[in-house]
């Protein structure tokens, strides 16, 4: 037999025999992959595979599938990589899962199923990995993709999962039929394939841009793409042959709304402030190629007939149209467009402030765009725009929003003022600037400095207007080296409390065996170390002076691992795992450790024999061993001293009111009665220890060794060599659970409980909580080490923010997103923020005499879940103090007491000046 390339074990006259071994699959996969990676070109071939079937592939083969979650996994079941041994070989390619079944009725293409998440619903695997997959396992059906280029100053290749859907409408008898092309596809491909779907000659017809439904503009044989033209998902195309048209006096839909007359769609001035030509591009302004204008005389933004204007007379209260999942950014530009500063500046001629050669800009594309947009906005006369020309450039300049995904309102924002600061930034030239650290002087004088090389170089409206500036300290934890800057801000991220902190529940124990275990839930730093944790256990369970709290990891009933290491990050520790502390006393630490394993020994039977089974149960001890210990009797009453709060009469007189069911339900952090115990008490509990410990029988132990598969029975007399560590299996009979109460070593708790707890609506916080929580004191995450000047090597040094300058406008974050790999949670705790007179003197640590009251005037809402979350805005028409509700296309009055929710996650506020 041969291996020939196909992967298939083939005999000699070239019939295929058996499959591959999945480790050769492997390996031939992934140096496929590898190549890929390394000739990226535009047209290369990609193609869509059903994750579900990818995953099974990948367990088969014995590749991580830690990146992959299949949308019916939860963020809690475990990801691990099992032995290809132990996986049957998947069946053929099935990507039923992922297209809609039956097709286009027209040409049989197969569509996609909308809205699929990469890496969740599917994976992308290039041409050549398909041809193998399709190779070993036939299936379907090919769902082929090409490499397309995204960008204009930097260019990203993106795989087009989904391609440019049009719904073309035939004038001679208004049948509706789907064309599917790439947006980079041009308008001679798109003319190409509706004459030969429709059999008419191209000189016969012509094609009409029909977005909602009215005649935009001829599409006639360009090399211009649909992409540089905003053809958008799912829009309408209109087909006329020989001069047949739709029935006149109606529109295609039949309403005769259509004869309403119309404002123009165009500003009476340019975007800039000049007059507008007929070309549609500024007199000012008229440099630009055509793929970078705006098109203003471009009917995008008429309004759907089918909505009567409302506000006629009116500007500020116009609705912007869903394009396909665009509701983030319809909020966000709500905001902006509402923001007073913003509609004085864009309103006027600001053609002199266009930077059109910073190279860090947009060549000012971007500001004539929403400068634009911002004017139609504002124009009275209609109820909304489609506001397709600026989704356009926003998706040549930011690839990362092009598609039709939902995308994050905040992120959008902050690249929506980045762009229009860089395109309308004074300064043409930037001087160089070499950084001075502070050394010891003034705060003043260090931050003036600061901001005055900050305005140097970065000189815009949205500088003046959005931009303040905040000191950092940062200390190092080893030399304790401080280091001060302060920085520009454009908005402030805010966490909610419970991002900032999490609770850890830890279960403590006596090592001494002068008390009954406990389980303690903590408040502690996510970002912080062990050290934290033990620190804050101290305090909880009333640690004495002369004790040290030993942390361990409880895994599978052993010790998985010691936390020797006080720095190691709490990053490291899962919510489902099992933590253990052990109080022992200081005099003795440096002693030998002595771990104490339990088992069950059950009896069993079978058809044939009977026997014993034992069984790892419970929660391992530890406890120190003497100086001098010499023989098992020593191990004996080590064990016997550390199970003696366990002896049924003695724990019979001890309240159960912490257990419930054998289950720890309510535990609080705060330390009850730290009152120490007597010495007197110690003393006798010692002494009815020896003297019990006399009277009993020997219990049966074993020592074993670190991996736990050898065992030696211990006898009183055996000898015990000397060691750091020495473990000990401690069998459990009956005759041992009568006279001890076991439920205290077998029920404890994880590090978070959440799946046990009922779930209740969470606690509300205020906007003040969560700016001291922004500026409180915090140890860096692991992925944010600090370079210390000093030591000379990276640290896990604190951070300390404080507000130094504040703008005209603020715009606060609320960080409701949590990220872990690709899973993404959503807080939905509600923020109590004022609308009127928010003081923020007591966070300025400078005082510059401008005012630090502050009133809201917009807000950007997430309402609902991560998978179909929906972006609304309310804003406040500052003229007549009164509140709008924006939900894309649909503008409504709102009460101002309606406006505080927990959906509210972009606040915007303005100065109220003295």
């Amino acid at each position: 037999m041969t291996v020939p390339a196909s992967g298939f074990i083939m005999e000699s006259d070239g019939s295929n025999c058996l499959p591959l071994p999945p480790d050769v699959e492997n390996r031939i996969v992934s140096d496929l992959l590898k190549e890929s990676e390394s000739n990226l070109k535009e047209g290369n071939l990609h193609y869509v595979v059903s994750n579900r079937w990818f995953r099974r592939w990948q367990l088969y083969v014995g590749q991580p599938t830690e990146e992959f979650f299949s949308k019916d996994q939860s963020s809690d079941s475990p990801h691990l990589n099992v032995s290809p041994f132990n996986i049957l070989r998947p069946g053929p390619i099935d990507n039923s899962d992922i297209i809609i079944n039956g097709g286009d009725s027209e040409n049989n293409e197969l569509e996609i199923e909308r809205f699929l998440v990469e890496r969740r619903d599917y994976v992308l695997v290039p041409g050549e990995v398909w041809e193998k997959l399709y190779d070993w396992y036939k299936g379907g059906p090919p769902l082929p993709r090409k490499l397309i280029s995204q960008g204009v100053t930097q260019k990203n290749f993106y795989v087009e999962v989904y391609l440019l859907c049009l719904k073309l409408i035939d004038s001679r008898d208004g049948s509706e039929s789907t064309i599917r092309l790439s947006k980079k596809a041009t308008i001679s491909d798109l003319r190409e394939k509706v004459f030969a779907l429709k059999g008419v000659e191209q000189k016969e017809a012509c094609i009409w841009d029909y977005f909602n439904k009215w005649k935009q503009s001829v599409l006639d044989g360009t090399s211009q793409t649909l992409e540089e033209l905003n053809l958008q998902m799912d829009q309408h195309i209109l087909l006329e042959v020989d001069g047949t048209t739709l029935q006149t006096g109606m529109d295609a839909t039949q309403n005769e709304l259509a004869l309403v007359a119309l404002e123009p769609s165009w500003s009476p001035l340019s975007i800039a402030g000049g007059a507008v030509m007929s070309s549609g591009h500024s007199s000012s302004y008229g440099n630009q190629g055509s793929s970078f204008s705006t098109s203003v005389s471009d009917m995008d933004d008429r309004n759907d007939v089918s909505s009567i204007v409302k506000n006629r007379g009116r500007g500020g209260l116009i609705g912007l149209q869903n394009l396909g999942n665009t509701c983030f950014m319809n909020s966000a530009l709500q905001c902006l467009v509402h923001t007073p500063p913003f509609v004085e500046y864009f309103l006027q001629d600001y053609s002199e402030e266009i930077n059109s050669d910073n190279p860090l800009g947009m060549h000012g594309v971007f500001a004539l765009a929403f400068g634009e947009l911002l004017r139609k906005l504002w124009l009275p006369g209609q109820s909304s725009i489609a506001p397709r020309a600026f989704k356009g450039n926003l998706a040549r300049f930011a690839p990362q929003f092009s598609g039709y995904n939902q995308h994050d309102s905040q992120e959008l924002l902050a690249f929506l003022l980045d762009g229009l600061h860089e395109d309308l930034n004074r300064v043409k030239r930037k001087p160089y600037f070499e950084t001075k650290a502070s050394d010891g002087r003034p705060d003043v004088e260090v931050a003036d400095e600061c901001w005055r090389y900050h305005k140097a170089r970065n000189d815009s409206i949205i500088v003046d207007v959005c931009q303040g500036q905040y000191k950092s300290t940062l200390v190092c934890p080893v030399c304790r080296k401080i280091s001060i800057t302060f920085d520009p801000f454009m908005y402030l991220s805010l966490p909610l409390p419970s991002t900032v902190t999490r609770s850890v529940t830890v279960s403590v124990f006596y090592g001494d065996g002068s008390g009954l275990p406990m389980p303690y839930t903590v408040t502690v730093q996510r970002h912080g170390c062990t050290k934290d944790l033990t620190l804050a256990l101290a305090t909880a369970c009333c640690l004495k002076s002369d004790e040290d709290l030993l942390l361990v990891e409880v895994y599978d009933h052993k010790i998985y691992r010691y936390f020797d290491n006080p720095l190691e990050f709490l990053a490291s520790i899962k919510d489902e795992e099992y933590l253990v502390a052990f109080r022992l006393p200081k005099r003795e630490s440096g002693r030998p450790k002595l771990e104490i394993i339990h088992r069950s020994v059950e009896k069993y039977s079978t058809d044939h024999s009977k026997g014993l089974e034992r069984k790892l149960f419970g929660t391992p001890l530890v406890t120190y061993l003497g100086e001098e210990f010499h023989s098992g009797a020593d191990i004996n009453a080590a064990v016997s001293k550390i199970l003696f709060p366990l002896r049924r009469t003695y724990s019979s007189t001890v309240s159960h009111s912490s257990k419930e069911n054998d289950f720890v339900f309510e535990i609080n952090d705060e330390p009850a009665n730290c009152s120490p115990r007597s010495g007197s008490r110690s003393q006798s509990m010692d002494n009815e220890v020896k003297e019990t410990s006399e009277k009993e029988l020997f219990f049966q132990l074993l020592l074993t060794d670190a991996s736990g598969v050898s065992c030696k029975p211990i006898g009183k007399d055996s000898a015990i060599k000397h060691g750091p560590l020495i473990k000990v299996f401690l069998d459990w009979t009956d005759r041992e659970r009568k006279l001890y109460d076991v439920g205290y070593i077998e029920d404890f708790p994880p590090v978070h409980q959440t799946r046990f707890m009922k779930k209740t609506r969470q606690e509300a916080t205020s906007l003040f909580s969560c700016l001291e929580a922004f500026l409180t004191e915090e140890p860096l995450g692991p992925d944010d080490m600090w370079y210390c000047p000093v030591c000379k090597e990276h640290g896990q040094a604190t951070k300390k923010l404080d507000l130094w300058k504040l703008p005209e406008i603020i715009v606060f974050h609320l960080k409701r997103f949590s990220y872990r790999r690709y899973l993404k949670r959503k807080l939905d705790t509600f923020v109590d923020f004022p609308i009127h007179n928010l003081d923020l003197s007591k966070y300025v640590k400078s005082n510059d005499g401008k005012s630090y009251l502050y009133n809201l005037y917009a807000i950007s809402n997430h309402n609902g879940g991560l998978g179909r979350g929906h972006y609304t805005a309310y804003s406040k028409l500052i003229d007549e103090k009164r509140w709008y509700h924006f939900d894309d296309s649909h503008v409504s009055p709102v009460d101002e007491e309606e406006i505080k929710t927990s959906a509210a996650y972009l606040l915007f506020y303005q100065r109220v000046e003295k």
